[in-house]
């Protein structure tokens, strides 16, 4: 049987659900953007449930470690075509073998979301590292992202603390959507693609007087402070990767 979803959290969780009060046997987890019929195979289309979802969220909060309740979570937001499917697995695993089968690295399905929660993880890290905002002539403190993985629900705690005293927004230029924090909490936002556009290479004229200076300090002390005979690029692209260098301004 194939169970279709929306691929969302939710219709994840409900998929659990269902399975465990249907017992249909083998189920394999298509989203509904990528399912395409087929003539022998019956599907099943999951209907979001929050209570269902509530429900076996709390039921792996009992079963697994705070740790592993993480690589879960992590694992999901990795949006990887295996990872559905995977966590479908590895649930169901867990409700039937009990506490302790997440260290059974043998088990494929465990070891892909360990190795996948590490990536996304290092991902997040990273985001929280390079990330450099630009102050708008608003006020507002802008940064447009491309992560690999969708990381701002895990970077967000890390900003709203360090730059709690600011406005600011953070957009996943990827994902189209995005934080807003205004001094009392966060916000998402989505903008059309014209404002996409700005936020991804901002006109000057949308900067303020002083962001232009800031960046063209930062450069001067960069250069003055650069050997160049001691210059190397592949060591430089091994401690930040090259596609990280377009939130910095020195490059």
């Amino acid at each position: 049987m194939i169970y279709v979803i929306d691929g969302d959290l939710e219709s994840l969780l409900c998929a659990i659900f269902e399975w465990f009060e249907r017992k249909p046997g083998k189920v394999v987890l298509r989203t509904a953007d990528s399912y395409q019929p087929e003539a022998f195979t019956k599907a099943l289309f999951i209907h979001n449930d929050r209570d269902k979802a509530d429900r076996v969220w709390k039921g792996l909060q009992k079963q697994l470690s705070a740790a592993w309740m993480r690589r879960f979570y992590c694992t999901f937001l990795s949006e990887l075509p295996q990872a559905l499917c995977s966590l479908f697995e590895f649930a169901c695993l867990v409700f039937s073998a009990g506490p302790g089968i997440e260290n059974n690295f043998g088990n494929a399905d465990v070891l892909l979301i360990a190795q996948t929660a590490a990536r996304v993880e290092r991902e997040k890290h990273r985001m929280e590292a390079f990330i450099r905002f630009r102050e708008g002539s608003d006020g507002i403190f802008y940064c447009g992202i491309d992560p690999d993985f969708n990381v701002l629900p895990l970077i967000m705690k890390h900003f709203r603390e360090r730059y709690a005293d600011q406005h600011w927004v953070i957009y996943d230029l990827r994902r189209h959507y995005g934080l807003h924090y205004d001094l009392q909490g966060l916000e998402e936002v989505f903008l059309n693609a014209e404002g996409e556009k700005a936020l991804g290479k901002p006109d000057t004229a949308l900067l303020s007087e002083q962001e232009g200076r800031y960046v063209l300090l930062w450069k001067s002390y960069f250069k003055s402070t650069n050997i160049a005979a001691r210059k190397n690029t592949k060591l430089q692209m091994r401690h930040i990767p090259k596609r990280y260098w377009r939130y910095l301004a020195e490059f």
